[in-house]
Order: structure tokens, then C-alpha cells, then sequence
């Protein structure tokens, strides 16, 4: 009796499938590595990806768990032990019903049936905004999930039931309904067509229902008008006497700062620290695309920092006042939430208070720095030498962004048939 019941045993342990978290081999273009759940039976294998990315080296391969250096490892893992009790618990149910159970039968009892719906894979799609830190992305993309769940009359739906035309609609919805514009009708789009990658990477739908691309729905941003301050507005904002405001001062000193770096992004000013600073050069990593780079900092620009030496607390100190009253170890998103307010507070007081005083009749928001660095840059500038400044990734973003501020042929050729 003891030989059949261990017999029995053995052969249940043979037969049953054996369920993982694992993270994939296979890497993504930003370097990060897939999580999914590993069912092996009969020796064949088959994944459920997960919807989540991590770098190899935030992986404890060993106890199968995201380390704790994550800055979001505790709540990565309460999912990861959800799911994998989850995946176990019908890969187990599955199993006792059925003798004949292949990998990919347990892979489909395992899935669950709300992820072949799309706002299913819209919730994880904001979450993996959430944990990636992006917060501009996700408080931008949530309210535009909305706005198709209202279209939809609050219900859900398939993926192989968003058709072209039902698209047109939504489009026709947003603009006649909301009243929104071209452009805010696009990125309405884009957040559909990232949940429908994202479901296609996990192979929850078939690529054949994916409604974008030649012959289907066509995304193409409209072209906006891009303005920065001309040479003597930009003399005007430096030379101006501001009241006996500190932080009037404050902003104007950001503005330039960013100008003086060829338009760093506000996100990257507030996050520079003393550390960044070697030897007069500013060593930093763009958050947007994650480009690392070197500059010597402009003689204006060094006088600026100088102001704020006196604020210095510790080595590694944030350079300007916004981050400083955060905790350390806080997240990527978090922070990226205190920039945005920061930034809103900042551009505020730009058009209302620095602007006015300096005699600048153009609205003064801390990306105009930007588009200012390229219109007083013009054609003086090659281009290559501008995508290294602007660290975009190709040069034809650079071509696209530069034209914007390049007249000068246009006028010739205007000025060659009117002043005849």
C-alpha cells in the first residue's frame, strides 16, 4: 500500500507542469528584460509575459524576486506572488480535470480572461507608466483612456472589435463633442495603438487586429508653430532689474541656465547636482532619452550657480531649490510628480511676473528656452553639431526641430520677387 500511494506521488509530480516567474533572455530596446510566467510540461515550454520590464541587474535570479536597489521591488514583488499563486492555483485546477494537459493549455487556463479585453491592458498599460515613473505620460494617457471609455458608453471591449471605422468615429467624437484639436485628437490615438503593442508583445491578440499603419488608421502629428525669443528680447530677460522678489529672480536664473546649456529640459535643470559638476563641465544623463553627455559650462551660466553655493548641504545636493524637501529613495515617479508642479509653478510666474517686468510681450515658459537656443542659433550652427547639443537620438529629429527657426532662404527668395 505504501509502494502504490508513493508510486501515485512520483507519477502526479511527473506529470504535473511546473510554474515560474523567470525573467526572459530576450532584450528590449531600452535594455530592460521581459518578466513572465514559465510553464513547462512534457518538456515543452510556453510564457505568459507579464507586462513588466526590468534591468538584468535589478533581478535576484536566485530567489526569483526584483531586488530591493528597484525603487518599486515591494509592490513589483506583491505582484509577482499574486500572479504566480494565481497561475499555480488554475494551472492546478486545470490539471485535475484534465490527464492530457499540454504547456500551451495551462498557458491559456492561466491567462486571464480579461486581458483579451482592451481596457484590461489599458489599466496595465497606465500602471507600467506608474512603475516606470513617467508621470507626465501617465496623467496625460489616463484621462484619454477615459475619454474612449466614454465614447464606448462605459463599456468594455475586444480588441478585434476596434475597427477603422469605429476609430473614425472616435475621432469624429472627440473633435465634434470635446472639442479638441488635431493634435490632442492624435495623442488620443497613440495611447490606443501603445495598448495595442503592448497587448501583441504579450501575445494576448494576434497582430492581424492591429488597426494602425499603411492602408489602415494613419498617425501623423500635425506641424506646430515653434517660437523662441529673438537676440534683443533675449537682452531685455537679462539685463531687467526684477523687484525685490527672490523667486522672480529664481525663475529668470532657470530660464537663462537652460538657454545657456543649448535649451536643457526643465526636468534636467531641477535634477542637476553639485556631483554633476566637474571640472566646470556639466556631466548629465537626459531623462527623456536616457543620452549621456559632457559641456563646459558658459561663464553666465557658472555665475548663476554660484548664487545657489550657499544652499549646498551635502556633496551630492541638488544644485536648485525644487528637490531638495524630497526624501531620498523616493521613486522616479514621485520626483517626476514634484517636477511637474515645480515647473507649472515656474512658468507661472514667467508670464505673469518675469515677462512683464522685462518688457517681453511673448509668453515666457521654461521650454521656450528651448526653442530660443534654436532660433538664435539658426543655420550658424551644422546640424550635426546641434544633435549633439540637443542629444536627440537621429539627426533628422534635429532637421525636423531646426527648421523651424531657418528663414533666411525663404526671404531671399521672398525679397528676390517682391523688390523688383
Amino acid at each position: 500500500m505504501l509502494y502504490q500511494i508513493t508510486y501515485l506521488y512520483i507519477k502526479t509530480i511527473q506529470l504535473m507542469a511546473t510554474v515560474k516567474i523567470v525573467l526572459r533572455k530576450k532584450q528590449n530596446k531600452d535594455k530592460t528584460f521581459p518578466l513572465a510566467i514559465r510553464i513547462i510540461k512534457d518538456r515543452r515550454t510556453s510564457f505568459i509575459h507579464l507586462g513588466r520590464n526590468l534591468k538584468e541587474t535589478e533581478w535576484d535570479f536566485e530567489k526569483q524576486r526584483v531586488k530591493k536597489s528597484h525603487p518599486n521591488s515591494t509592490r513589483l514583488n506583491n505582484f509577482l506572488i499574486k500572479k504566480l499563486a494565481e497561475a499555480t492555483d488554475k494551472s492546478l485546477e486545470l490539471e485535475t480535470q484534465r490527464s492530457d494537459v499540454s504547456s500551451f493549455a495551462v498557458k491559456q487556463k492561466i491567462k486571464p480572461s480579461g486581458g483579451q479585453t482592451f481596457f484590461a491592458q489599458a489599466e496595465l498599460y497606465l500602471e507600467n507608466l506608474k512603475l516606470a515613473g513617467k508621470y507626465n505620460r501617465y496623467t496625460a494617457d489616463k484621462p484619454r483612456v477615459k475619454h474612449f471609455r466614454d465614447f464606448l458608453k462605459g463599456t468594455d471591449i475586444s480588441f478585434s472589435d476596434i475597427t477603422i471605422s469605429l476609430l473614425e468615429r472616435f475621432q469624429v467624437y472627440l473633435k465634434s463633442v470635446l472639442e479638441n484639436g488635431e493634435r490632442t485628437i492624435i495623442n488620443h490615438l497613440v495611447v490606443i495603438r501603445s495598448v495595442f503593442s503592448q497587448a501583441i508583445k504579450a501575445e494576448i491578440i494576434d497582430q492581424k487586429y492591429y488597426p494602425f499603419g499603411s492602408g489602415k488608421i494613419r498617425i501623423q502629428f500635425p506641424e506646430s508653430s515653434k517660437i523662441g525669443l529673438a537676440p534683443m528680447e533675449l537682452k531685455l530677460l537679462e539685463d531687467v532689474i526684477l523687484k525685490e522678489n527672490k523667486f522672480e529672480n529664481h525663475c529668470r536664473n532657470l530660464w537663462l541656465f537652460s538657454f545657456y546649456l543649448a535649451g536643457m529640459r526643465v526636468s534636467d535643470v531641477l535634477r542637476l547636482k553639485w556631483t554633476d559638476i566637474q571640472n566646470e563641465r556639466l556631466h548629465y544623463i537626459m531623462g527623456k532619452n536616457s543620452k549621456a553627455g559632457s559641456l563646459k559650462i558658459p561663464e553666465k551660466a557658472l555665475r548663476i550657480i554660484e548664487q545657489y553655493k550657499n544652499q549646498k548641504r551635502f556633496k551630492d545636493d541638488y544644485i536648485f531649490p525644487e528637490l531638495k524637501v524630497l526624501e531620498k529613495n523616493i521613486g522616479p515617479f514621485l520626483i517626476q510628480r514634484k517636477i511637474a508642479f515645480s515647473a507649472s509653478r515656474i512658468d507661472k510666474f514667467l508670464r505673469k511676473n518675469v515677462a512683464p517686468q522685462a518688457g517681453i510681450n511673448k509668453k515666457l515658459t521654461m521650454h521656450i528656452a528651448r526653442h530660443t537656443f534654436g532660433n538664435i542659433s539658426g543655420d550658424k550652427i551644422s546640424i550635426q553639431m546641434l544633435q549633439k547639443l540637443y542629444r536627440h537620438s537621429s539627426v533628422i529629429t534635429t532637421i525636423g526641430y531646426q527648421s523651424n527657426f531657418i528663414h533666411k532662404d525663404a526671404d531671399d527668395a521672398l525679397n528676390a520677387v517682391v523688390n523688383f
